[in-house]
């Protein structure tokens, strides 16, 4: 090779070596401040780390965050612009279902890896899974399955369900009623209520409660929702005597703020920071109070594993390249303050676990009590229903 060319290819060669690793992060940063501020400063916080320690294959990461609005339009408006314009190596993020499932589908028609930190559909693996879609938090079947042990041991006969009518908390309540039915024959969902996302009219939906005269109640209901539906439903006593379970209730997000109106022994999904004691958690917790002087919520548990997920991949991967990533992921094993995860080859489904326990008042603060950490991998169907299931 003649000199100009050597130098040519040497400066090149060292060009591709500087270059940072791209991640395109999209999320709805406008819409549900509470889950993705914390959110926000768990994945600077890994950035960090990451980069002080040498980046990833000798690569520093660098995130390209964008709002996605909150629909599934500007959702892949704004990832076809983080592919095109800024070209980004991966995808990353999303927060509601139907976003997730927009932006997944594009991943697929754009041939990019898109690690869905947050929404949890049961679709976004399963019935819509893709080659290039690979999901973090354990799906809506996966929680459901983790509280339906205790739903069941109760024994209760008439149940009612509310959930935010879109895909969320519809792929919420399928799962909770096929394992419930499964686990307890002869079961009777007597009354539903499907108010839209962040409209609910609590006192009609609470009354509609009361009337069918329910033993206990399924919810899927978050943030602004949730805070409505538990000061009417104490208001008007719908919970006395009524069993309830709720996703999501226990992460601080949403528990933070019902204070004094916490209501006492429903059993809920969530992240009790305060009592973990595991050296993986404790490490991440501590780290977290001194770069952002305040305490971890799921969302900075999520958005950590998140950039750590893609840093993982590229040094398994030795590259960037979407082909290499892909089949990186499959079958990836790494760690996270909840613990050791693998993604599963067979759906792209990670097994990170949740903790799961009920809710009390510690003066005018809610709390998870009675908790345990439930493993993900425990929690999915069988490898037959999954492939049966998923139509790649």
């Amino acid at each position: 090779m003649k000199l100009p060319l050597l130098l040519a290819a040497l400066l090149a060669a060292g060009s591709a070596l500087g270059q940072p690793v791209k991640i395109g992060e999209l999320n709805s940063y406008k819409v549900f401040p509470a889950f993705l501020e914390p959110y926000r400063k768990g994945m600077e916080l890994a950035l960090e780390e990451i980069n002080a320690a040498g980046g990833a294959a000798g690569r520093r990461l660098e995130l390209v965050i964008r709002d996605d609005g909150g629909t599934p339009g500007d959702a892949v408006r704004v990832a076809e612009e983080l592919i095109s314009r800024e070209k980004v190596d991966v995808l990353m993020g999303t927060f509601a279902s139907h976003v997730g499932l927009a932006v997944s589908n594009l991943a697929a028609q754009r041939k990019i890896l898109f690690v869905a930190s947050e929404p949890l559909t049961d679709k976004l693996v399963w019935d819509n899974g893709n080659r290039y879609t690979f999901r973090l938090r354990p799906s809506t079947y996966m929680q459901t399955a983790m509280l339906v042990p205790e739903a069941a041991k109760l024994n209760k006969r008439r149940w009612a369900i509310v959930y935010p009518n879109y895909e969320y908390g519809q792929s919420a309540t399928a799962s909770f009623k096929k394992l419930l039915a499964a686990a307890q024959p002869g079961v009777q969902f007597v009354a539903e209520q499907a108010p839209p996302l962040g409209k609910i009219d609590a006192g009609a939906v609470v009354q509609a409660l009361i009337d069918a005269k329910p033993d206990a109640i399924f919810s899927s209901l978050f943030a602004a929702d949730l805070q409505k539906f538990v000061r009417e439903g104490n208001t008007r006593g719908l919970f006395t005597g009524v069993a309830v379970f709720n996703l999501l209730a226990g992460e601080p997000e949403y528990l933070d703020p019902l204070k004094d109106e916490t209501p006492q022994g429903w059993w809920v999904t969530g992240y009790p920071w305060q009592a973990i004691t595991t050296s993986e958690h404790t490490k991440f917790r501590d780290a977290y109070r001194k770069r952002w002087n305040d305490y971890p919520r799921q969302g900075s548990v999520v958005g950590y594993a998140a950039v750590y997920t893609v840093a993982t991949a590229v040094r398994r991967a030795g590259s960037a390249d979407t082909e290499k990533l892909v089949e990186a992921m499959k079958g990836l094993e790494m760690q996270t303050p909840f613990g050791p995860i693998v993604w599963r080859a067979l759906d792209h489904q990670s097994t990170m676990g949740a903790y799961v326990g009920q809710l009390a008042r510690k003066g005018s603060e809610g709390s998870m009590v009675n908790w345990r950490f439930a493993d993900g991998a425990r929690f999915l169907p069988s490898d037959g229903e999954v492939k049966a299931l998923r139509k790649e």
